[in-house]
């Protein structure tokens, strides 16, 4: 390994081609090898040689199943691009390779950071874009800033990822947009940018958070306007005559948002807020409006 150059998964399992040199390969054997994930690259080693490729030149595939030929199930593998070629990797000791390659590939990376981009939903014209040296360890993200300054959140906190096209500093580039929590409770956006396949990685990762909170709840109407309404601003004491409906029902509303894990109980009765699934839950009900 190069100086500085960090080994993050070092675990077996196997791969194949699923498409080389732009065309299909259909009938691969699966290969065994040892998988390592370094802060720069990932290393497929056989008993014939190995591959060292840069994370520079592989892309976390945005839909995996419209990268595979016909006929090639990528079953509990994940697909990752390699210039004109698509690899399928099985680490059967790792329980989501896709997200822990993802965080080796953002490991002590620079990427460009606004932060914060947007508090309480207002856009803060004054905020620049800047270097940041990127880190996700356990559940915190760690942002080193320029000057010394270091930003951190649990990823816990995260409520809502989007996506953009934007002219950063001069150039077309992906921005990843992440809704959560600062220090003083507030909800804030931090935008995130960089090369092609940073952003591709901080997406996958990040989304891979919220779509494990998800469950099969189906929101009723009442519940969908509650949300928004805390969403948008609305005092919890307030929710009765804001939606229209009486202080028992808004209790039982609290509950059973409470019990699907989309608020946090800040006193016994009435008063709740938004955690970051309720976020999510709220922003994806507004979309829906």
């Amino acid at each position: 390994m190069s100086e500085g150059e960090q080994k993050l998964v070092d675990t077996s399992g196997d791969y194949r081609y699923a498409v080389k040199n732009g065309q299909p390969v259909g009938d691969a054997d699966w290969r065994s090898c040892r998988i390592v994930l370094t802060s720069e690259r990932m290393v497929l080693a056989t008993s014939g040689g190995k591959q060292a490729i840069p994370h520079a030149r592989i892309m976390v595939p945005e839909d995996p199943d419209g990268v595979l030929p016909e006929g090639v199930d990528a079953a509990a593998s994940t697909a990752l691009e390699i210039g004109d070629n698509v690899i399928l990797i099985d680490a059967q000791a790792v329980d989501d390779f896709e997200s822990e390659y993802c965080r080796a590939a953002l490991h002590d990376e620079v990427i460009l950071v606004k932060h914060p981009a947007v508090v309480g939903g207002v856009i803060q014209d004054e905020a620049t874009w800047s270097k940041c040296q990127f880190r996700l360890d356990d559940d915190t993200v760690t942002i080193g800033l320029p000057g010394g300054e270091t930003l951190t959140f649990d990823i816990g906190n995260v409520g809502t990822i989007d996506t953009d096209d934007q002219q950063v500093m001069g150039e077309a580039r992906t921005v990843v947009k992440v809704e959560h929590t600062d220090d003083e409770d507030r909800s804030v956006e931090t935008h995130f940018s960089g090369m092609a396949w940073h952003s591709r990685a901080l997406g996958s990762l990040l989304r891979t958070v919220i779509d494990e909170r998800q469950d099969d709840y189906e929101l009723s109407e009442t519940e969908r306007q509650v949300l928004m309404a805390l969403y948008s601003g609305v005092s919890p004491f307030e929710i009765s005559d804001f939606v229209g409906i009486d202080v028992d029902q808004v209790e039982e509303i609290y509950q059973r948002l409470l019990d699907v894990g989309a608020v946090d109980k800040v006193r016994e009765r009435t008063e709740v807020t938004l955690n970051a699934q309720g976020r999510n839950m709220a922003s994806e009900a507004m979309s829906e409006e």
